[in-house]
């Protein structure tokens, strides 16, 4: 038999990581496996290669023991652990792991006991109330099945940006590393428009001729060879959208101008080929490649009215983060000087409140301990880093707050956010945010939604009412940096910016590493077109400590 290629092999490490979460066991084997998947499907390298020169260890998430499985499959087709696993389940019953919620275990039940062996039947099941009645199930399971059969399909075969990142940095090294003679080895696709899922794994490279036989893969990485001449107009075509191109092309043909891949034309002149050289020619600023979806921002390039969009350096501080004191896995000490470590000038505790028992919120003694803490810290950090002292205060059914006043007055900032009862109605729901907002203790609202991308879909709110209350009260909107989250949503940017609202990056950091996410809160705020003046912690450590004091004054004027 035939070896099989880097997709061919994927395949098959993907089905196996299935199976072994249905066989139990360690939970990280199968996700191991599921990873070391992915990243076969990105490789910019022959697999023959790799394994030729014995460096699949290179690859991340794939140690000796997978290695020896890919080896193994590669060469023969198959695995005998692989062989012996599909004798136990059929491979129907493999397609509803892919549902979010839905565990292995649950999988397994609704194969035995009711006799389910795919999506289809999974879905038909629970749209006939099956589910529910079967024992160990429920109505609970039926709902949540139904909900989460239109995330399934809404994310399939996509990214977190997180993970996008990793595949295409080890593709752009790899890539280096084979063919020295590319140039400008250029990350494109919606990796670069800052799409908080992907799909497109897309790399454009320079070359002295371009690669014509280099054909886009059906899925996994794609990589495009250009000459200099054109590597501009292809860029800009293999970056998209769809819809920003064609709204170029119309622009472009108002001047009696041809646009295509190869570049910008008169006649049969090329005019153009880089991309700054294409936006020019077309009397356009330069778009940055976050804004290139088609929602406007051509017409407001035209009037120069493109914002400035914020960047990882405005940055200048950390908030919401979370220590060992609740469910956080390092001491305030060491995330504080992990963040000083990296440049910033603040940083902002926002361990759990006192109702959050699941996650070890802290109660009104731990508070007093943990501000005595950072008293100590901040005396020895000096001027020039400060510890802030906040909670993220759980948003009870009523929309009050966790604490009461004389406890919240304590703080420099609180973080009001919604953890549980997310099934309210819409209007309930509102009116539990706008009560927390309403409260003068409030100074930032944390994940709005409550969204967690492929996993579930954000409680049902007036987005719209939510934003005006906070430009009302003075009531900062989170961007919530981590990719599972990226929450408030980067298409209601623009409103919150329109109503007045200012907004605040923040990694929801719990450990050290985690910190990091921050630049995927600046990668959505800049698709949502949000400028750093706009931003909380763009803020100095003296601007943003005048800026919580003042806060505090207008709560005891109003007290």
């Amino acid at each position: 038999m035939a070896s099989l290629d880097a997709h061919g092999v994927a395949s098959l490490l993907r089905e196996y990581a299935q199976r072994t979460a249905l066989r139990g066991g360690n939970p990280y084997r199968a996700k191991a496996y599921s990873r070391a998947a992915a990243s076969l499907a990105a490789l910019a390298v022959p697999l023959d290669v790799l394994v030729a020169e014995d460096r699949l260890t290179e690859i991340p998430g794939i140690g000796d023991a997978i290695a020896d499985i890919i080896t193994k499959v590669h060469k023969t087709g198959s695995h005998p652990s692989l062989e012996k696993l599909r004798k136990e389940i059929p491979a129907g019953v493999l397609e509803m792991l892919a549902l979010p919620g839905l565990r292995p275990e649950k999988v397994l039940r609704l194969y035995k006991d009711l006799g389910i062996g795919s999506l289809s039947e999974l879905e038909a099941a629970a749209k006939d109330d099956r589910i529910k009645k079967a024992k160990g199930l429920g109505a609970a399971l039926q709902t949540k099945i139904l909900q989460n059969l239109a995330i399934a399909k809404s994310g399939e075969g996509r990214l977190h940006l997180h993970r996008a990142a990793a595949l295409l940095a080890h593709a752009k090294d790899s890539i280096r590393k084979s063919r020295p003679e590319l140039k400008r080895v250029t990350i494109a696709g919606d990796f670069r428009r800052g799409c908080e899922l992907v799909r497109d794994l897309e790399i454009v490279a320079e070359a002295a001729k371009p690669d014509k036989t280099s054909t886009p893969s059906a899925d996994g990485l794609q990589i495009r060879v250009f000459d200099r001449k054109h590597f501009g107009a292809a860029l800009l075509f293999a970056t998209g959208s769809a819809g920003h191109i064609e709204q170029l092309q119309a622009l472009a043909a108002e001047k009696r101008l041809r646009l295509g891949g190869d570049g910008l034309h008169k006649g049969r002149m090329l005019i153009a080929g880089e991309e700054a050289e294409i936006y020019r020619a077309l009397g356009l600023p330069f778009i940055d490649p976050e804004l290139r979806e088609g929602r406007g921002e051509i017409e407001a390039a035209l009037k120069g009215k493109l914002p400035k969009l914020v960047t990882d350096e405005d940055l200048r501080g950390i908030l919401h983060c979370h220590t060992d004191a609740s469910d956080g896995t390092e001491t305030l000490e060491t995330m504080a000087k992990a963040t000083r470590q990296r440049g910033f000038e603040y940083f902002g505790v926002a361990d759990h409140s006192k109702s959050a028992h699941y996650a070890g919120g802290l109660s009104v003694e731990e508070i007093a301990q943990q501000h005595r803490e950072a008293d100590r810290l901040n005396k020895r950090f000096g001027k020039d880093f400060r510890i802030l002292k906040g909670i993220e205060s759980d948003i009870l059914a009523d929309g009050s707050l966790d604490y009461d006043d004389d406890v919240l007055e304590r703080f420099d900032f609180v973080v009001a956010s919604i953890h549980g009862r997310f099934k309210l109605d819409r209007k309930a729901q509102t009116q539990r945010l706008l009560r927390a907002i309403s409260d003068p203790h409030t100074t930032i609202i944390g994940h709005m939604t409550g969204r967690q991308l492929q996993r579930r879909p954000g409680y049902e709110i007036d987005v719209e009412k939510v934003l005006r209350a906070c430009a009302k009260h003075d009531v900062v909107v989170e961007i919530n940096a981590h990719p599972w989250r990226l929450d408030l949503d980067w298409r209601w940017h623009r409103a919150a910016l329109e109503f007045g609202c200012m907004l605040s990056i923040n990694p929801d950091a719990h450990s050290i590493p985690e910190l990091d996410h921050m630049h995927w809160g600046v990668v959505m705020a800049r698709k949502g077109g949000v400028p750093a003046e706009r931003v909380l912690n763009a803020m100095t450590l003296a601007e943003i400590t005048r800026y919580f004091r003042q806060k505090r004054r207008s709560l005891a004027r109003a007290a």
